[in-house]
């Protein structure tokens, strides 16, 4: 292959990236804002966005190399995998042991 077509399918690769990345950002910001408790909330916190955050530090990485900010963006990601899960359990915790009732179909709260 020829340096020109791979520039283009590197281009096509982190443009598909990125596009993985708005959906899964998409999709958290729409569950958070229409999930009805928040247990819910968190669950859809910690695996959408990560997944969405995690595609858009991945565009960045392939976009930029691995020299320098590419590197940065790859430690960005292993933080981000750990933490948001980590934080949306802590989240849940937190409300399980103030005695928030986790949302039951039939429950008018909404």
């Amino acid at each position: 292959m020829s340096a020109a077509a791979l520039e283009t399918a590197r281009v096509w690769l982190v443009v598909a990236v990125t596009l993985l990345g708005l959906f899964f950002t998409l999709v958290s910001m729409t569950g958070v804002l229409r999930l009805p408790d928040v247990y819910s909330r968190a669950h859809t916190a910690s695996q959408a966005d990560t997944l969405g955050a995690g595609f858009g530090l991945a565009a960045v990485a392939l976009t930029v190399g691995l020299a320098g900010a590419g590197f940065k963006s790859v430690l960005l990601l292993f933080f981000i995998f750990l933490t948001n899960p980590t934080a949306a359990h802590a989240i849940a915790r937190a409300a399980f042991e103030e005695g928030i009732v986790p949302w039951t179909e039939g429950d008018d709260r909404r």
